[in-house]
Parts: structure tokens; C-alpha cells; sequence
């Protein structure tokens, strides 16, 4: 992965039912990002146009009558998949409780 800042499309897989988007940062092997309702935390390793990694997912707002991705509980998630220099395409699972949720992701760049 490029160091910058990527906005993201995820969505739930295996018939559940969930999408999110948020922005994520990449810079030398540390990720940051949110949106609304949740905030990332974590790291990754990336070389010759793919990437793995792992993220921990918490909510650091409530908002009435709306359902954050994995239910707002502190979400662990691993995923892999291939980037070029302006986009990437993930998969992975989050790990929600005693559950693993498969989900598909696209990232865009936005800024270096």
C-alpha cells in the first residue's frame, strides 16, 4: 500500500446484511482511520501489490435507532488483498464476539 489517505466501501458477505464506509490512513505500516460512529486502529505489511494486515474496530459514538458494522462491539479484523497506485481491493473476516464475518472491501486514494 501507498501512504495516503483512502476512502472505504465494505460489505458483509455469506448472506449477512452490512455496509460501511469510512476513510483509513496507511503510513509506513500503521493504519488510522473512522467514520461516524467507529474509529480503526492497526497495522500492515505490503509488497509487489499486496497487502495484509490487521485492524481493531471501536465505536466511539452511539447514535439513536442506527446500527453500526459489527454491531458497534470492539471488532478485530484481518484481511489481505492487491493495491495498485490508486486503489485496493480487499477481503478478510471480523471476528465479532464468538463469530466471524466475511466481508469485501475497495478502497480509493484520495491524498498522498
Amino acid at each position: 500500500m501507498h501512504n495516503g489517505l483512502y476512502s472505504i466501501h465494505a460489505d458483509l458477505l455469506d448472506g449477512l446484511e452490512g455496509r460501511g464506509s469510512g476513510v483509513l490512513v496507511f503510513r509506513d505500516g500503521r493504519i488510522l482511520g473512522g467514520d461516524a460512529m467507529l474509529y480503526y486502529v492497526g497495522s500492515y505489511t505490503a509488497t509487489d501489490g499486496t497487502v495484509k494486515g490487521e485492524v481493531i474496530v471501536h465505536q466511539h459514538t452511539r447514535i439513536p435507532g442506527v446500527k453500526p458494522l459489527f454491531g458497534g462491539l470492539e471488532t478485530s479484523i484481518g484481511f489481505s488483498g492487491k493495491y495498485d497506485d490508486t486503489s485496493a481491493t480487499l477481503s478478510g473476516s471480523a471476528f465479532v464476539g464468538k463469530t466471524a464475518q466475511l466481508f469485501k472491501a475497495t478502497l480509493r486514494k484520495l491524498s498522498d
